[in-house]
């Protein structure tokens, strides 16, 4: 790991982002590591408040840096589940990730199984989605639930055809009979498929 990203993040503008930034500094400068960018956030942690949070991201896509050093966890992700999916993304291209608080370095030995453990979990999260899917989709069966999206009744799309015939545009008959645009042009593409008769 030779070139840096540093990411730092405060809840508010009233507060002080100099003390992660000097610890930061002091640990990338003493590693020989060349800090290519300072990204800051002055943010409550949502999505839409955390722009160069997501800069940060586009950066390592594009493999602009070897590496993201960051103060503490809390500091980085809003959750444990945003931590796991972030670093395993970031082993996925080949990234290190540290945290200086926590004295988490992924490209140390220790730090390599940190990875191993955060890839396991991220698979043991998506297979137990996949199960809770698969039992819903089989509990739905046995009850006689039709599995997907519901279809539009049959007089409700007799209207809507009529409506289609008389020149009224796709959204005032989604609007006047409360149904989809996926559903009214996928009950017209059905209708159109069927065999003329």
């Amino acid at each position: 790991m030779n070139r840096v990203i540093i990411y730092a993040r405060v809840s508010t503008k009233d507060q002080n982002v100099d003390m992660q930034l000097i610890d930061l500094r002091a640990y990338a400068k003493a590693r020989g590591l060349e800090i290519v960018k300072e990204l800051v956030d002055y943010a409550s942690g949502s999505k839409n408040d955390r722009v160069n949070y997501q800069k940060l991201f586009n950066e390592v896509r594009k493999r602009k840096t070897d590496g993201v050093l960051v103060w503490k966890f809390d500091r980085f992700a809003r959750s444990t589940k945003e931590l796991i999916n972030a670093l395993e993304e970031f082993r996925g291209l080949g990234v290190d990730f540290t945290s200086y608080k926590e004295n988490i370095d992924t490209s140390s030995p220790a730090g390599k199984i940190l990875f191993t453990m955060i890839s396991a979990f991220a698979e043991f999260e998506r297979e137990i989605i996949r199960e809770r899917v698969k039992a819903g989709m089989e509990k739905a069966k046995v009850k006689g639930k039709r599995i997907g999206r519901p279809q539009i009744a049959p007089f409700t799309l007799n209207a809507a055809l009529e409506m289609r015939a008389k020149g009224i545009g796709y959204k005032t008959i989604c609007k006047k009979l409360r149904i989809s645009k996926s559903a009214y042009y996928a009950a017209i593409k059905k209708i159109n498929l069927l065999p003329h008769t």
